[in-house]
Formats: structure tokens, C-alpha cells, sequence
């Protein structure tokens, strides 16, 4: 069946995604230190075809689903990107895509994207300078490029968001990346507790009580930062939220445990779609994500897959299958976050559970709150 193109607040989660991240390919010249895809250089011969691209954009739009991220590795490997954007553009749906910073991010090509339709592009910096974001990287000249890229990006009008992974490599350098970002005229803030999963598992990450820490410096970033903050795989950061404000929602600012920003939410208000009620997005509700073969997992950091959209449609997976549907019943969780008052609205990093323990329904690791009763 068919979902209507809902807001996201009247979204049901059992029948829709908000979100659906595409990975186009895994090919990518960098080499990142906390790839979960473990990207290579050269693309694969079996990836998704240009059109089994398109088919999949046409399931996506009548799930009902508003936006979709096309990733990688390096999406700019695929010569089809811009062709993309503009299909899913016209189906209605708000395209976004986070490329690699190489030499492949030339203004002409942000210009492209921009005509295309894309509706907001994603660069990555994980550190406040050279020295650490190259060495996170491990590519001599990111660092500038991505820089560089930011300022075409503004160039051509396209809304930016920064993407900032967090481990043991950067975690001190959490105030300088603020003060960083601050002076970038970025919409958003996208913040990323590692999860150990593809070369990620070589990193060491921050601890239950660093997490915590960090989760409430951006909690205090955002009472007065004029970009929105979202915390991936680190959905505490909900709990987080409501224990600073207990007795009213969140202003109309940028305080979101799992939120899009306007431009890519249909113009929204914050407060409407992510307030105190709001329901949070998590792997496998709200939220799935496509491989560059086809496979439908919860989440990119969760490797466990319901099927292949080149055998059963995406609706079917998404909806049907029993790995989605046990992630979206909290009733299934176990240990603290099995017993937490705050479940519904965070649920623990399933991804972070199954990489550290074997078990996608397990307590997060990464969480230290102890609930305060059954629920």
C-alpha cells in the first residue's frame, strides 16, 4: 500500500521512514580512520544501477518518505549523482548528499547540485585543524579542501551541514570544533559517537561518562548557537535534553536528540517536530538505510540486513520484516535500557549494543543513566 506524504510529527514509524540514507557506492579516495563502510578506491560492478536507482527514489516517495541522503564512500564516484538528485527532486522527495572532500568538489559541480534541486549538502570535519582532522582522514589537504568546499557550497546557496565523528582521537577537542563551527554559517550540526564497526573498530571511543559530558556541552552549545545540533547514535542525548528542561519542550532553536533541519523537514518548526512528545527516530524506526548492493539495514552502523530491494520491495522490508519490527517495539529491549522511563523517546544506540555486545537489543553501552524504576 501507499503512505501519504505526512509531516513529520503524524509520520507513523510502523509504516514510513522520515529518513533513508542510500549508500551509492562504497568507492572512496580517502581513507578514513572511522569508516564503517571500510571504503576503497574503485567501485563495485554490482552496485545499484542508475535504474534500480530510480525505482528505488519511486518506493521511497510512495512509503511516504520526505527525505533522502545519498552517501558513501565518495557518492561524487557516481557520474549519475547529479542525475539522481534531480529524479528524486522531481518525485517531490528533498535530496541531500554528504561528498568526500577531493579533488572531485569543484564549484561547477555544487553549482550542478544546486540546479539539480539538492536540498542541502553535508561535509565532514573532525577536527578544528590540520593536524587532526588529516590525521583522522589519513589524506594530506582535507582539511582545506573541505573548507574550500564550504565556501562554494555558500556560494552557490547551498544550505551546509557539518558532520563531526567523536573518539578518543578528537574528544578534547570538542570546544575548538564549536568555536570552529560557529564561524562556518552552517544550518547544522551533525555530531557522531563512534560506533566500532569497519575500520572503526580500530578506534577507541569516548566513555559512558565522556559521552555524557559531551552530550551536555552541546546541549549547552545549542541555547545560543544558530545552527541545529543532532546526535547520532547517541540518542541519550533526548534524556539529556528533557532533564535540563523538565517543565516545558524545547524552544523553537536547535535542540534536537534526532532531527532535520528545516530546510530538508518542509519548513517545519523545531518545536513541532522534535518537542518533548516527539517521538525519536532510531535504527529501523524512522530511519533505514540501503546499501550499494541493495541490502536494507536499520541503520548503517547495524550490519544486520531484512532482505534486498532487488528481490522485495522496500515497503515489505521496512514494514514486515521481523529485524525492523522487534527494533520498533521497546518492549523488547533489555537490561537499563529495557527498564528506562526515557525509552520511547531514546532508546539506546542499537548499532553501539550489537558492535560492543553481540546483541542489537542489549543496553547501550555508551549510556550510563540508571533508570529510575520500571516502566
Amino acid at each position: 500500500m501507499n503512505a501519504p506524504n505526512l509531516s513529520f510529527s503524524k509520520l507513523d514509524f510502523s509504516c514510513s521512514p522520515f529518513l533513508v540514507i542510500w549508500e551509492l557506492t562504497q568507492a572512496c579516495d580517502l581513507a578514513c580512520r572511522h569508516c564503517r563502510a571500510s571504503a576503497m578506491p574503485d567501485r563495485s560492478q554490482s552496485e545499484l544501477t542508475t535504474l534500480e536507482g530510480r525505482h528505488l527514489l519511486q518506493q521511497i516517495k510512495a512509503m511516504g518518505t520526505s527525505v533522502v541522503v545519498l552517501s558513501g564512500g565518495d557518492p561524487l564516484k557516481r557520474p549519475d549523482l547529479i542525475d539522481l538528485v534531480h529524479y528524486g527532486t522531481t518525485l517531490g522527495l528533498r535530496m541531500a548528499t554528504i561528498p568526500a572532500a577531493t579533488a572531485r568538489i569543484t564549484l561547477e559541480v555544487l553549482r550542478e547540485l544546486k540546479e539539480a534541486g539538492l536540498a542541502q549538502i553535508a561535509f565532514s570535519l573532525d577536527g578544528s585543524n590540520e593536524r587532526l582532522h588529516d590525521g583522522f582522514r589519513q589524506v594530506p589537504g582535507t582539511y582545506r579542501t573541505t573548507l574550500q568546499a564550504i565556501e562554494w557550497a555558500h556560494t552557490v546557496n547551498l544550505p551546509v551541514q557539518i558532520n563531526t565523528t567523536y573518539s578518543r582521537v578528537n574528544f578534547s577537542d570538542i570546544d575548538a570544533m564549536m568555536a570552529l563551527v560557529a564561524k562556518l554559517n552552517i544550518v547544522f550540526w551533525e555530531v557522531f559517537l563512534l560506533v566500532p564497526t569497519g575500520r572503526g573498530k580500530e578506534l577507541e571511543g569516548v566513555t559512558a561518562e565522556e559521552c555524557e559530558q559531551l552530550l551536555t556541552t552541546l546541549y549547552e552549545c545549542s541555547l545560543h548557537s544558530r545552527f541545529l545540533i543532532k546526535v547520532t547514535e547517541a540518542p541519550h542525548y533526548r534524556r539529556v535534553i528533557m532533564q535540563h528542561r523538565p517543565a516545558s519542550p524545547p524552544r523553537q532553536s536547535q535542540t534536537h536528540g534526532s532531527a532535520i533541519p528545516a530546510q530538508l523537514s518542509g519548513g517545519m518548526k523545531p518545536v513541532q517536530a522534535f518537542g518533548r512528545k516527539a517521538k525519536g527516530i532510531n535504527a529501523g524506526k524512522g530511519f533505514c538505510f540501503v546499501s550499494h548492493l541493495g541490502e536494507v539495514f536499520p541503520s548503517g552502523f547495524l550490519p544486520i540486513s531484512a532482505g534486498n530491494v532487488r528481490v522485495s520491495p522496500l515497503a515489505a522490508l521496512y514494514r514486515d520484516s521481523e529485524l525492523f519490527q522487534r527494533l520498533r517495539d521497546p518492549s523488547q529491549l533489555k537490561g537499563r535500557c529495557g527498564r528506562c522511563e526515557y525509552r520511547e523517546f531514546c532508546g539506546g544506540s542499537r548499532s553501539r549494543a550489537y558492535a560492543m555486545t553481540g546483541d542489537m537489543l542489549n543496553e547501550d553501552p555508551g549510556c550510563l543513566y540508571e533508570p529510575k524504576g520500571t516502566v
